[in-house]
């Protein structure tokens, strides 16, 4: 496998049950290198989209400000845990009676104020840190803790298919899409759904879907199809088709940049300064843009008063 020095960006379909910790492990076997990183993270029950960089495109990572998200769900009415999903200790549930009296218009109406720029208290069950600690440690050890509410933007929250009622009235399910900001917690918003409604709720399904630009549907299983091993068991070796395919789809630093920023085309002179690390003559643009000479990502630079810093510099002299 011929696996270019300066690495790429691979888009990963994660598999249910594993970390994404397990997946950058994964990738590294796939690329025989080390130098594997990504951006994002998923929970282990969700499934879906992951960002992996390898090689020196893990310098990028930094720098990718993607935004937009967007996933499909599983919501299901009629209890709570602690989690805010399927794998959490259940907490309360709800009386059939209740759930009964909720009507599909009732859970459409529920929906709407939860679109468009709103508050919402993160998962207690999350990565953010509490007094240098991850708050998911802190509720482990049995802390409660609650976490303060956050602005996000919500563009669409929209309820796919029929609602689906279980025959002796435990739960109601909404198979839902959303397309959201970064920071944005579903499990929040299925929990926010359930107290609007006042019969609480949690996720059965998570799957991310697209990433900015960047879509699920071209996305590579890197575990072939067989479910990941289970924790401290070894997965299989990759396979030499495994590899190939992988390093195929593997996209160059140049077309993650189109994909992302805004692009400049510098002349031989401009190429020389930003591979000095020195500024060049400012653009149009006042977002990061991306620096291209014939073809070849250059820097990524912002503008600076006069001139356009670098904030990256990828092809250095020398």
């Amino acid at each position: 496998m011929t696996r270019p020095p300066d690495g790429g960006l691979l888009l990963v379909d994660k598999p249910v049950g594993c970390t994404s910790h397990d997946v950058v492990g994964r990738v590294r076997r796939i690329m025989a290198t080390r130098r594997v990183g990504h951006a994002g993270t998923l929970d282990p029950m969700a499934t879906g989209l992951l960002l992996v960089a390898v090689e020196r495109s893990t310098k990028l990572l930094s720098h990718l400000v993607l935004t937009g998200k967007s996933y499909a769900a599983t919501v299901r009415l009629g209890a709570t845990t602690v989690s805010d999903d399927v794998e959490g200790e259940v907490l309360t549930t709800a009386d059939p009676a209740a759930l009964a009296a909720v009507t599909d218009a009732a859970v459409t109406a529920a929906v709407a104020p939860l679109t468009g720029d709103i508050l919402q208290r993160p998962s207690s069950v999350s990565a953010i840190k509490v007094d240098g600690r991850r708050a998911y440690d802190l509720v482990r050890e049995g802390v409660e803790v609650d976490l303060p509410a956050r602005p996000v933007r919500v563009d669409r929250f929209e309820i796919i298919g029929p609602v689906r009622r279980d025959p002796v009235g435990r739960w109601i399910d909404l198979d839902v899409e959303v397309d959201c900001s970064s920071g944005t917690y579903i499990r929040a918003l299925a929990r926010d759904l359930g107290e609007s409604l006042g019969v609480g709720a949690h996720l059965t399904r998570l799957r991310r879907t697209a990433v900015g630009p960047f879509t699920v549907d071209t996305a590579l299983d890197v575990f072939d199809g067989r479910p990941p091993a289970p924790r401290g068991e070894r997965n299989p070796d990759p396979t030499d088709e495994l590899r190939t395919r992988a390093a195929g789809l593997l996209l160059p630093p140049e077309a993650v940049v189109r994909a992302v920023f805004p692009v400049r085309q510098a002349d031989a002179t401009e190429a020389g300064e930003l591979a000095f690390g020195r500024g060049i003559k400012a653009g149009g643009d006042p977002a990061t843009t991306a620096v291209l000479h014939d073809g070849r990502l250059m820097a990524l630079v912002r503008n600076r008063g006069v001139q356009a810093r670098p904030e990256l510099v990828w092809a250095p002299a020398g």
